[in-house]
């Protein structure tokens, strides 16, 4: 029994993996840009719910459902002030220029909170569960999280494929230039795509802070987490992203089983192993 309850943490656990990596998926497959600052714009939008519940008395959720949408309309201005003119450039100087927002944030964050770990406080469900059995439970927190990671990729794929605002964004990743010549906006269009990934990381972030704590030196390592997923399951395939947060929270609570250390590593060997034998991931993206 104790291997299954570590194959249903490792699911979970690849539902919280699947909301981090999902903007990242969408901003690579739309604009071909890796987003070094993600993770700390994970943890920014963690410190800013933190921040507004503090302020405010509102539940974290509540708090939750006012970051969002900020952070969705800084990924906005952010497009279209600094990486829309970074892409002009080239690749590199969207990497330096996203590099360049992750040290800034990072060292933003720790001057105004300092370099104490926080944590929203979620009250009871913090430690309620589902008990399946007396060694198999399931946690509440991890099962809403997973059904978000799902509701949100699930939103996400009738968007891009059903309205005409996401038709065109696949359009402007697969031939810019014809998409300009029907049209598309690609500044606008690239400024939507950035918004949704910003509003898919501020919930990823959110989740994350009811579930641990966090401090402003841990983007890197988030980023780590949804770079990994984002790899095993395909790039810029958005079904690709659960799929790959899946296996790398399953091969981290499984390896667990075996040993604490082996934890992180086995992550690590398995996005190894799929940039080895299968580089395009295991769901190739058809298009964005």
């Amino acid at each position: 029994m104790a291997w299954v309850n570590a194959v249903v943490q490792g699911i979970l656990l690849g539902g919280l993996y699947a909301l981090f990596a999902c903007g990242l998926s969408i901003v690579f497959g739309v604009m071909r840009i890796v987003n070094l600052a993600h993770g700390d714009f994970a943890v920014l939008a963690a410190f800013l719910a933190y921040s507004v519940a503090d302020a405010t008395g509102l539940g974290p959720f509540w708090a939750g459902v006012i970051v969002i949408p900020v952070l969705a309309a800084v990924g906005y201005l952010l497009q279209r002030v600094l990486l829309q003119r970074s892409l002009g450039v080239g690749p590199l100087a969207t990497l330096l220029a996203t590099f360049g927002l992750s040290v800034i944030i990072q060292n933003v964050l720790l001057q105004t909170y300092s370099a104490d770990a926080r944590a929203l406080d979620i009250g009871r469900l913090a430690s309620a569960s589902l008990r399946i059995s007396g060694q198999l439970s399931i946690s509440y927190l991890a099962l809403i999280t997973f059904v978000l990671a799902v509701v949100v990729l699930v939103g996400l794929q009738l968007y891009l494929s059903r309205t005409r605002t996401g038709r065109m964004l696949r359009a402007s990743s697969d031939d810019p230039e014809a998409a300009r010549l029907v049209g598309a906006d690609s500044r606008h269009l690239y400024g939507i795509a950035t918004s949704i990934a910003f509003a898919t990381v501020a919930l990823a972030g959110v989740m994350f802070a009811m579930r641990s704590s966090f401090d402003p030196s841990i983007g890197p390592t988030r980023l780590i987490f949804a770079f990994e997923a984002v790899v095993i399951g395909g790039l810029g395939s958005l079904w690709g992203t659960l799929v790959g947060g899946m296996v790398l929270g399953l091969a981290q609570t499984v390896a667990g089983q075996f040993d604490p250390a082996l934890t992180l590593l086995a992550g690590h060997v398995i996005f190894l192993a799929v940039l080895a034998f299968r580089p395009q991931g295991l769901i190739p993206a058809r298009s964005t």
